[in-house]
């Protein structure tokens, strides 16, 4: 299924929480919706065509206890379109709408060796820096390939401070290909 429906149903999702002042009880709620369609069983259950959807209401019900009462309607469309394995897309995307109007970035970061706490920070203040002076939270990752230095991904921002790359740019400057 589409990542673009996915996105779809988290725009509307956050549209309307922040129209009702309920971002964070949203943010449980599609949670729980996507908790729920990691479970095989489950999925197989709210999948099957014979089961009434009254039935798969019920179970969604008591799956979710007590999310908000527009969650549960949106698990139950996601139900009856047969498109609940969307709904690990949309708590991701809703998070990631959450966060940007909360002024938090979030990055994906490649070292060469694993980041120590201090180092994490610098590298979060120096990419706050690029993007507005807003907070970056990152997602740090090892790469040795990378030599040292580090390369990073807001967005559709690329930041590549790689020693790899800096020899690979210079093998090309130098005519070296």
């Amino acid at each position: 299924m589409s990542t673009n429906a996915g996105k779809r149903y988290a725009q509307a999702a956050f549209e309307l929480a922040l129209e009702r002042q309920e971002l964070d009880d949203w943010r449980v709620g599609l949670d729980k919706i996507a908790d729920l369609a990691k479970d095989s069983k489950l999925m197989a259950l709210l999948e099957n065509p014979r089961l009434p959807f009254a039935a798969k209401k019920t179970i969604l019900q008591e799956q979710l206890g007590d999310v908000i009462p527009l969650a549960l309607n949106l698990s139950c469309l996601l139900v009856s379109k047969g498109r609940l394995n969307l709904a690990n897309n949309i708590f991701q995307e809703y998070q990631r709408l959450i966060d940007a109007h909360r002024g938090i970035e979030h990055a994906e970061v490649v070292t060469a060796l694993p980041l120590g706490d201090e180092d994490r920070q610098m590298v979060s203040r120096r990419l706050g820096h690029m993007v507005g002076d807003k907070m970056v939270v990152i997602d740090a990752r090892v790469d040795p390939s990378l030599l040292g230095g580090f390369r990073a991904r807001i967005g559709d921002l690329l930041v590549d401070d790689s020693i790899r790359y800096r020899l690979d740019s210079l093998k090309k400057t130098l005519g070296g290909e």
